[in-house]
């Protein structure tokens, strides 16, 4: 099962797939784009994917002027079951309503092609207003259930699952950024105590043509998991 989360307060830049406009060339309405990013932990939603080991990560995302986009994601996991590496794949539309409000749609697929039982797809909806941004996403798809010595009512990243979100990105002086971050998963079934929160925070710092540095710090607020906070540290690189 999938026990880990990839979480980047906006600020954080890093585990999380595509989190910048990235700007590789642009013909017309189109834009192709591509990043490349090495973290010490990679956390999703507060939980680590690699057992709080590194990973690097790189995306390639197409965009079109009408608000459509799509891409791919990859990055290396560590469940202890023998999966090596996570691929995601995305769909999305966005826009803007006016200077400060704005939303985004976004279908993605968790794919783990080495692991078992693993895959899931969410359907995501999210709407900013300056510097806060608030979401949810809802589980469609999940093969959990269907993996060797999981009950049916104990399997988690299966369809019926929620997960609620919300950011709060500011711009800083000196090229510095600041995020702070949480949600909460609501599970279809509880009866093992799987619903969890988590927060966290993010400072980030531009550095030009070397890309951008995070130092990140996250928490989640349940035993069930690992709840050691987690402090680590990430660059992203945009073409």
């Amino acid at each position: 099962m999938k026990t880990s989360l990839r979480v980047i307060g906006a600020c954080g830049l890093l585990g999380m797939g595509p989190l910048l406009p990235l700007e590789a060339f642009a013909e017309g309405p189109h834009t192709i784009s591509a990043n490349i990013g090495a973290v010490s932990n990679y956390i999703w939603r507060g939980i680590s994917q690699t057992d709080d080991g590194p990973a690097i990560q790189g995306g390639l995302d197409y965009q079109h002027q009408s608000g459509f986009s799509a891409g791919t994601w990859v990055s290396n996991v560590d469940f202890g079951d023998g999966t090596n590496y996570e691929l995601d794949l995305y769909a999305g539309f966005g826009g803007t309503i006016n200077d400060d409000l704005s939303y985004a749609l976004k279908l993605t697929y968790y794919a783990y092609p080495d692991g078992r039982d693993l895959n899931f797809a969410e359907l995501g909806a999210s709407t900013t207003y300056r510097w806060l941004t608030l979401g949810i996403d809802y589980t469609f798809y999940g093969q959990a259930d269907d993996a060797p010595g999981v009950a049916d009512d104990e399997a988690t990243f299966i369809e019926g699952d929620l997960h609620y979100r919300a950011a709060l990105d500011f711009e800083l002086p000196y090229e510095l950024g600041l995020g702070l971050h949480g949600g909460y998963y609501d599970f279809r079934y509880n009866d093992g105590g799987n619903d969890y929160a988590y927060w966290g925070i993010s400072l980030s710092r531009k550095a030009g043509d070397f890309g951008t540095f995070s130092l990140n710090y996250d928490q989640v607020g349940r035993d069930t998991y690992d709840d050691d906070p987690k402090v680590w540290v990430g660059w992203l690189k945009a073409f």
